[in-house]
């Protein structure tokens, strides 16, 4: 019988090794005995699982600790113990203690190492089949632990019932928990090594999660890898058109009593939406688990499941395919840099800075009051690398992108001088965030074809777009930070004042083609007291519009791919609230309505131009016209597709007209134009002025440089795109 020491160590779930008394296990002189713990047991009977045949009733010391001798039973069986609980239910089972290690030890190795970057494929929880016996098999890295147990909905919360089994070798903590299902809720109960119980944490690798304000993770069913339609490839490649409508799915459009849309209703309407107004993509705002709802799912704790606010992960791939239907492509915003404190999540997960900086100086957001992850340690790389690729592979998405990457790649990151630490040279630089991005980067272009990868990264470090095998940190595509905060600086200036301000309106063209750019109005430029963009614009309502009109003329004729935050396709006039509705009912009013048929059109444009797209990326498809006339404020440039297509592409900042403007024509540009867009149109709420739909004709007069040249109407506060005719 077992030592009545090491029935209290069970007993106060402080055993060394469970394992090794309970189950079947024989004594010194080779007798078989049978121990169970199932506190809430008032019986337990032992069964032959072949025959269903009772071999013996097991004692009852305690507090649910259960043994007997097995009569005439010398060599291990296969067995099941039938258990009569206190509160009348009864059930027969297979027993924990009879399964042996789960995970092969190459794997484990593997992970320890840094050599495999899908640890999510055995850590977490997954539904399996041993011996013929359903359960799930539970695993979680907790290498500093003296103690881990799952506890769930299948053992009534009680650490005692399942504490799982070390294997030193990576210092995961695994066991196989018969009959639990796709469903159960569970955690993780952990003491750390000085013996202290940790608050129950969720499963880093949960792939569903319980609805916020409850943190439990959810036994999901596993999903088959999705790669991408074969059409996605071209259309996320630089030179396509790539228009990408941003969307916050708590808050585009909700239930008639303010509760949020599911992914079913969402994959009824918003798909269909963007591909009406033209857009190419649609970008998530994070839909991974996350605690708050005004963190925006900005401060993620599951980075492997998608949020239950909106639904099931089922729901979600059915999202995408929906998209996919209608040729939209779905990218999502993802966040390695950081995670929130919360004492379910990853903070010191077994009782040490695991997944963290143990030192403040490295491991802290203090503005953002979020904990940044270890980049150095080979598990936690493992765990974002785990995460990018899951993403992609098993939703079938198009692309992430990544959030915050300019606080991963500077140390010295919002800090002050002294409250940072160098790095191995000495320098400002995060290498291990550095290379960590670069694998990522490179295992995505590698192992999900077509697939890509944008940064949101604010500063002047080179290469963020450019490959990893010349250096570059490997992204597809980065937004371009400064171009937003120039153009919206000087949309901002009342136009009488625009004069002195000509060349913040000219100077992303200086650095436009150092990396492959998106133009970013996001959500983040329409909060926190920023007002919408139609309230950025300087003057009365009528000028707001217009300004505003020529301004997203100026930026769909830009170089750079394009992306809009929802809301403002519409000129909503407050600034984005996420606990509520987008103001749908301004689309009633006539210059709400044609501010979004100017952005259908600009899209339809933009997409069926070569020359507005092919080439954003690359100087040769971008020349000055005009970038000199300050005194009107008139902006002029050509654009190329470089196989002989062009457009010619003017904006008057001014409320003033200007009849019998002469504009340049290069030499391959066409002898005739026409009109593509006026944002001076009545169809967008405008007067009107401009060109009509005549042909123009290019002149030989000589203007700005060229031998010909136009005559034109431009409009107040316009933009005109003319394309050959």
């Amino acid at each position: 019988m077992l030592s009545q020491g090491d029935i209290d160590a069970l007993l106060s779930a402080r055993h060394a090794d469970p394992f090794a008394v309970l189950g079947l296990h024989a004594d010194a002189d080779s007798k078989l005995w049978l121990r169970a713990l199932l506190p809430g047991a008032a019986s337990v009977e032992l069964l032959d699982a072949a025959s269903g045949k009772s071999l013996t009733d097991l004692l009852h010391h305690r507090d649910g600790f259960f043994e007997a001798r097995v009569p005439l039973r010398r060599k291990h069986f296969d067995y099941r113990l039938k258990v009569r609980w206190h509160d009348g239910g009864e059930g027969v089972y297979a027993d924990t203690f009879a399964f042996g290690p789960q995970l092969d030890e190459d794997t484990l190795i593997a992970f320890r190492e840094g050599r495999e970057l899908r640890p999510h494929t055995f850590l977490g929880a997954h539904p399996c089949a041993v011996n013929d016996v359903d359960g799930v098999r539970f695993a979680v890295w907790a290498p500093n632990a003296r103690r881990v147990s799952v506890v769930g909905d299948f053992n009534a919360w009680d650490g005692r019932r399942h504490p799982m089994r070390l294997r030193h070798t990576a210092g995961v903590w695994e066991i196989f928990v018969p009959h639990a299902t796709v469903g159960d809720l569970y955690k993780f109960e952990l003491v750390a090594a000085d013996g202290t119980l940790l608050p129950t944490k969720a499963d880093p690798f949960a792939r569903a999660s319980e609805l916020r304000p409850s943190t439990a993770s959810k036994v999901a069913a596993p999903m088959p890898m999705r790669a991408l339609p074969p059409d996605r490839a071209a259309a996320n490649e630089r030179h396509a058109p790539i228009s990408i409508y941003e969307v916050h799915p708590g808050s585009w459009r909700r239930n008639d009593d303010n509760t949020f849309l599911d992914w079913d209703a969402l994959a009824a309407q918003l798909p269909a939406y963007a591909a009406d107004l033209g857009f190419t993509h649609i970008e998530l705002l994070p839909v991974s688990e996350h605690p708050f709802d005004g963190s925006w799912g900005y401060q993620t704790l599951g980075m492997f499941a998608p949020t239950a606010r909106f639904g099931t992960p089922e729901g979600f791939v059915r999202f995408v395919d929906a998209c996919h239907a209608h040729g939209i492509g779905v990218l999502i915003d993802w966040v390695p840099a950081h995670f929130p404190k919360d004492a379910h999540g990853l903070a010191q997960f077994d009782g040490t800075a695991l997944y963290e900086y143990a030192d403040p100086r490295e491991g802290e957001h203090r503005d953002w009051g979020t904990l940044i992850y270890n980049f150095g340690r080979t598990e936690v790389r493992a765990f974002l690398a785990g995460s990018a690729l899951h993403w992609l592979e098993q939703f079938g998405i198009d692309g992430l992108r990544v959030d915050a990457v300019a606080s991963m790649l500077y140390r010295d990151y919002s800090r002050n001088a002294g409250d940072w630490v160098p790095n191995a040279f000495g320098g400002r630089e995060n290498l291990e965030a550095i290379s960590l991005m670069q694998t990522i980067n490179a295992r995505v272009g590698g192992d999900v074809p077509g697939a890509i990868t944008l940064a949101e990264e604010s500063t002047s470090f080179p290469g963020v777009s450019a490959p990893t095998d010349v250096g570059g940190l490997g992204f597809h595509y980065k937004w371009n930070m400064g171009w937003m905060n120039d153009t919206l600086r000087y949309m901002h200036e009342d136009s009488v004042h625009r004069r002195w301000h000509h060349d913040t309106m000219t100077f992303s063209l200086v650095y436009a083609f150092s990396e492959n750019f998106v133009l970013p109005l996001s959500h983040d430029e329409v909060v926190h007291g920023k007002g919408s963009l139609l309230s950025k614009m300087p003057g009365d309502d009528w000028q707001k519009f217009a300004n505003l009109r020529a301004y997203l003329g100026f930026m769909w004729a830009h170089p750079g791919k394009k992306l809009l935050f929802m809301g403002q396709e519409f000129a909503q006039r407050d600034e984005w609230r996420h606990d509520e509705a987008l103001p749908w009912h301004l689309l009633d009013r006539a210059n709400h309505a044609g501010m979004r048929n100017l952005v259908r059109d600009l899209n339809a444009m933009y997409r069926t131009t070569p020359a507005l797209h092919r080439l954003d990326c690359d100087s040769a498809g971008f020349a000055w016209i005009s970038g000199d006339d300050r005194e009107q404020s008139v902006f002029a440039w050509i654009r190329r597709d470089g196989h002989g297509g062009t457009a010619l592409v003017v904006c008057n900042l001014t409320p003033v007209p200007r009849e019998g403007y002469r504009l340049g024509v290069p030499d391959d540009g066409a002898a005739q134009w026409r009109e593509a867009i006026n944002t001076d149109s009545r169809h967008y709420g405008g007067a009107d002025l401009g060109n009509g739909m005549h042909t123009l004709q290019a002149d030989t007069l000589p203007a700005h440089g060229c031998a010909r040249s136009l005559s034109l109407m431009l409009p107040p506060l316009a933009t005109l795109v003319l394309v050959p005719a």
